[in-house]
């Protein structure tokens, strides 16, 4: 009879079993919708969060990472009935099963308004709701953007009075959902859109009235961020006068309603067309008025005496000027009398002096002077003479050319041009420049011998 062979044993270690676990966890429950409610909560100072979600009959551990807490539509609080979206998994340090949370929001209108409380709170404490913040509109807009269901009544309520306060202004429509899943982000990128696209003026974020739930979307965090970093000026214009949402806060303008936000950005094309006929009547009446003044002046000026009778200011001018010349010419005549008298008297003491005496006896000095002065330079120039001709003999006796002439030669190592004066500073190879008499010549060391000996 045959033995039944036993199965293999498989060994696991607690390491392996429990990745084994995850994964298949991970793989069965990737994405998974649950309700219960909030116990135990932890926020420790990672930013991460951590509680237990559970019912009558159960808990599950779940954690919200920081880096995913944009998904959250409200703050995770002890007895808060929520709904969350997330994977399963296994924490491998102590082996327990939990959830991963991307996305939660409450269960519950009275909820919905506390998510709506919570996110309006932190929202202020960064700032996005301080009127510092808020930018004028621009008081004629060319293009506009619009933010809107292309099918809801709010774009037709925009479009009609638009076109009847002022049919040349342009509409560029962002078609999105304005709610459901996933319109809190259309909505946010079509503003994201509109701006990097540029050229508009100002944009319009609207949609009819409507519940909370139907309102929701424009209470997203993303859409008041995306609100916030717009570059243009932004108008919410979401439900009726009565309802508010978190986009109203972040806004630059809030709109009770879509027709209200038209009448904002728009003025009537009519009453511009009055005020600057008006303004342009007012500017002709003002001219007019100016002018007659003006001309009520120059006939006041032309009245008057300088400029009725500019002769007779002239003329006393014209007679003062001639007695002012009299004047000066009978002071001219004075002075020269005078001058003139003091020259003669002058003239009389100098010939009493007899100067060409004196100037006589001073050219014979200055001859005598210049003749010794003569004597004395050519002295000098021949003792400076002779001294030159003998330091230039001593300058001969030492030149070098003399020795050269005698059919010496002048020996420089290249390539520095170093002055040789001993074999030993060569070597076999070197190369010579030899200076001669006349020219010089390059050589090539092929061999040295020792110097010759003092004798």
């Amino acid at each position: 009879m045959n033995a039944i062979a036993a199965p293999e044993r498989r060994v696991y270690t607690v390491a392996d079993l429990t990745r084994e676990v995850r994964d298949l966890l991970e793989d069965r429950f990737s994405d998974l919708w649950v309700e219960g409610e909030v116990s135990n909560l932890r926020a420790p100072a990672s930013g991460h969060r951590y509680f237990t979600l559970k019912d009558a009959e159960a808990q599950l551990r779940c954690v919200v990472f920081k880096y995913q807490e944009g998904g959250l539509r409200c703050e995770p609080e002890d007895g808060l009935k929520v709904l969350v979206r997330g994977q399963l998994t296994v924490y491998e340090p102590r082996g327990d099963y939990q959830l991963v949370v991307g996305y939660m929001e409450p269960l519950g209108l009275g909820l919905l308004q506390r998510a709506f409380e919570q996110l309006k709170v932190r929202l202020a404490d960064e700032g996005l709701f301080d009127a510092a913040r808020k930018r004028p509109l621009p008081y004629l807009p060319q293009t506009i953007g619009v933010v809107t269901s292309p099918t809801g009544a709010a774009l037709r309520d925009i479009t009609t009075v638009i076109q009847r306060r002022f049919a040349n202004v342009h509409l560029l429509v962002a078609p999105v959902r304005v709610q459901g899943e996933g319109a809190a982000q259309e909505i946010a990128s079509a503003l994201a859109a509109l701006n990097r696209r540029g050229g508009l003026d100002v944009l319009i974020v609207s949609r009819g009235g409507g519940s909370l739930e139907d309102l929701w979307a424009f209470n997203e965090e993303v859409v008041a961020r995306a609100i916030a970093a717009s570059k243009v000026p932004v108008i919410s214009a979401v439900g009726h006068e009565i309802d508010h949402t978190i986009a109203d806060f972040v806004a630059d303008v809030r709109a009770p309603t879509p027709s209200a936000a038209a009448e904002l950005v728009v003025q009537m094309k009519s009453d511009l067309e009055r005020r600057l006929n008006l303004l342009a009547r007012r500017l002709v009446a003002s001219a007019k008025t100016e002018r007659a003044v003006r001309a009520q002046m120059l006939a006041a000026l032309c009245r008057r005496r300088p400029l009725a009778s500019p002769y007779g200011v002239v003329a006393p001018a014209g007679q003062r000027l001639d007695e002012l010349r009299s004047r000066l010419g009978r002071g001219v005549r004075l002075q020269l009398a005078e001058c003139e008298n003091v020259a003669r008297a002058l003239g009389r003491e100098l010939a009493l002096l007899a100067p060409h005496y004196a100037l006589e006896e001073r050219r014979h000095l200055a001859v005598e002077a210049h003749r010794l002065l003569r004597t004395r330079i050519s002295d000098c120039l021949q003792r400076f003479s002779h001294r030159l001709t003998v330091a230039s003999g001593r300058l001969d006796a030492l030149s070098p050319l003399n020795v050269l002439e005698r059919g010496y030669a002048i020996a420089r190592r290249l390539p520095d041009r170093r002055l040789v004066t001993d074999a030993a500073q060569l070597r076999e190879g070197d190369g010579l420049l030899v200076t001669l008499r006349h020219g010089e010549v390059e050589a090539e060391v092929q061999a040295t011998r020792g110097g010759l000996s003092n004798r």
